[in-house]
């Protein structure tokens, strides 16, 4: 998968599109989806490993855990994610959440047992995400093309990129492959897609139902969600079914704080 993110990659890295002036500008903006075709086909193929896998163990896991047990987990998942999230407010120049984001992580991993409890959060310190695509959207790297990726979904060069730098630079994959522990990894990622997956059933649910165009629908979301996470909440996302929580992977405490380069 890392292979194919670097060929993606090189798919109109340098590709710009016309500033939204005028209703065309605004749809091509909106849009910019040259691959079309290859991508609704790759959709169709998400759609179908997702209503076959995913979608029911997360209609499983929903129902079996109470919330708060789920509530535990997603604290547990965030707190391993938050050395990635430092260093991306490194990256971005932004000491003050940087430094929040490592205290958080000290509390969290000690009195808040291993994440399990945002014992943070209480005492206010407000949790934020980071990602190398917004990393790299912060120095003024362009998105590119539109484009839908097997299994991981919509996506663009930049955050493709992005994606794959903060896999490999993450601390928990490097201890697990250096302690000879890849069960640890594949736990991870399992964990994480089908709690994730779960947060989202009513939102992806309701948008299915409520769209003409669902891949058009999800296609727009994205766009929008990111360009409101990379500008701190600037971009103002179009009313829909949960859009609020779509396709940003909220969790069963909250939406989290909308984060980007002050």
């Amino acid at each position: 998968m890392i292979i194919l993110l670097g060929a993606l990659s090189t798919v109109s890295a340098c590709a710009t599109v016309p500033p939204p002036g005028s209703a065309s500008g605004q749809a091509e903006y909106e849009e910019n989806d040259p691959i079309e075709p290859l991508n609704r086909a790759i959709f169709a193929f998400n759609r179908a490993l997702d209503d076959a896998v995913l979608k029911p163990l997360a209609r499983v896991y929903r129902d079996i855990l109470p919330i708060w047990a789920r509530a535990r987990v997603d604290n547990a998942l965030d707190n391993l994610r938050a050395p990635i999230v430092f260093v991306n407010n490194v990256l971005q120049g932004e000491p003050t959440r940087a430094l929040t984001t490592l205290t958080r992580f000290i509390v969290n991993s000690t009195v808040g047992l291993g994440g399990a409890n945002d014992v943070a959060t209480e005492i206010g310190l407000a949790e934020h995400d980071e990602d190398f695509g917004q990393t790299l959207a912060v120095w003024g790297v362009g998105e590119g093309a539109y484009i839908m990726l097997p299994v991981f979904g919509p996506s663009n060069p930049r955050d493709s990129v992005g994606r794959a730098v903060d896999f490999l630079t993450d601390p928990f994959y490097h201890w697990a492959s250096n302690a000879d522990r890849p069960t640890a990894i594949y736990a991870r990622a399992g964990a994480s897609g089908v709690s994730l997956r779960a947060d989202l059933l009513a939102a992806t649910d309701d948008l299915e139902k409520t769209s003409l165009d669902f891949y058009a629908a999800v296609r727009s979301l994205y766009r929008q969600r990111r360009a409101a996470v990379i500008g701190n909440g600037a971009a103002t996302v179009k009313s829909m079914p949960e859009a609020d929580a779509f396709p940003d992977w909220p969790t069963s405490e909250g939406p989290k704080e909308v984060s980007g380069k002050h």
